[in-house]
């Protein structure tokens, strides 16, 4: 029974946050980092306003299937106001679950946590990708 509330409560929050994704939009005046998967089609445009070597504000735009819109939506709730390093450890983290690691500290992913149950569908993972790579994009990109 457990497990069964676990699915449900993962496909509920991949819904939501397809359906109605935080952050949505592009930001004025701010270029994009765009990013492409080319084995499904989906396309993130990434939008980072930087103040005081913390993300002020961030936003995406761009169309893609609904784990890919969830996670873009997951990350960009969980990274704005963070610092470049507590974003670096967040990627890391990301990584790692996207590999089918078990992690002490997934609970800092927050909603992005559940996330984990895309491992099981190999062919999905580039789908959650997507968003943290066009973060470190935006991040390879400051340190420039």
């Amino acid at each position: 029974m457990a497990l069964s509330n676990l699915n449900q409560l993962y496909m509920t929050l991949i819904t939501d946050h397809a359906k109605s994704p935080h952050h949505y939009g592009a930001l004025a005046d701010i270029e994009p980092v765009t990013l492409h998967n080319p084995s499904c089609g989906d396309v993130i445009h990434l939008f980072v306003k930087w103040g005081d070597d913390e993300v002020e504000d961030i936003s995406f735009s761009g169309q893609g299937c609904s784990i890919s819109t969830a996670s873009a939506s997951m990350m960009t709730d969980l990274v704005k106001g963070k610092r470049k390093d507590d974003i670096n450890e967040l990627l890391e983290l990301f990584s790692q679950l996207m590999q089918g690691q078990k992690l002490a500290q997934s609970k800092r992913l927050g909603d992005a946590e559940f996330l984990a149950g895309v491992t099981k569908f190999p062919q999905r993972i580039k789908c959650a990708n997507l968003a943290w790579q066009a973060m470190t994009k935006v991040l390879t990109k400051q340190e420039n």
